[in-house]
């Protein structure tokens, strides 16, 4: 008898202990210090953690300033004031929604280059600049792709999902936000949409 109590003594135990690590998990606490592929997670769905912080729309667009994978020194959101919208996209190479979306990308930007542009931001604090390389070179990606290595853009973006996407009008602010993918008519029609703001 006393050795059937200590059995379920001792199977109580390991289940609280599992349901504690499995709470650390779920709230973020587990390993929040590092920077790796759990601390972002590939998005499920275009209206996922609509409510969280980040720019919103109708708001200005935070300015940043990144290093291009192509080697250019610097690109400057604000730069592009005035003159063009863009499409912020935050991604990494590991994420599958991510691939997904590539091949959309590339076709809208090959159509609406010369109107818009589009500035890939890869969270490189939770990626590596060689996955990049491999990214951009399996999908024959010609716009700039920005290397976030100090992961302050991801964070000034609240890029907890990815692909996560802004879509800044001519004067800066943002008119959309998206948190995940879209079907490829919606997302030309989001293109549409911003290219027609004056």
């Amino acid at each position: 008898m006393k050795i059937k109590k200590w059995n379920w003594i001792l199977l109580l135990v390991l289940g609280l202990f599992m349901v504690v690590i499995g709470i650390q998990q779920m709230i973020g606490l587990s390993g929040s210090g590092n920077n790796n592929n759990n601390e972002i997670k590939p998005a499920t769905g275009q209206n996922e953690d609509t409510n969280r912080s980040g720019p919103i729309i109708g708001a200005q667009a935070p300015d940043f300033t990144l290093n291009g994978l192509d080697g250019e020194p610097t690109y400057k959101l604000s730069d592009l004031k005035g003159d063009k919208p863009v499409l912020i996209n935050l991604w990494a190479s590991w994420c599958p929604p991510c691939k997904a979306e590539a091949p959309d990308l590339v076709r809208l930007y090959e159509k609406y280059r010369d109107e818009m542009e589009i500035y890939a931001v890869n969270l490189t604090t939770a990626d590596s600049v060689e996955g990049a390389q491999q990214f951009v070179n399996e999908y024959g990606i010609e716009f700039p792709v920005l290397l976030d290595e100090e992961g302050e853009v991801g964070k000034m973006y609240q890029a907890i999902s990815i692909p996560t996407s802004y879509f800044i009008d001519r004067s800066g602010r943002v008119k959309n936000k998206m948190i995940g993918i879209t079907s490829p008519d919606n997302l030309e029609k989001m293109f549409q949409e911003l290219i027609d703001v004056k």
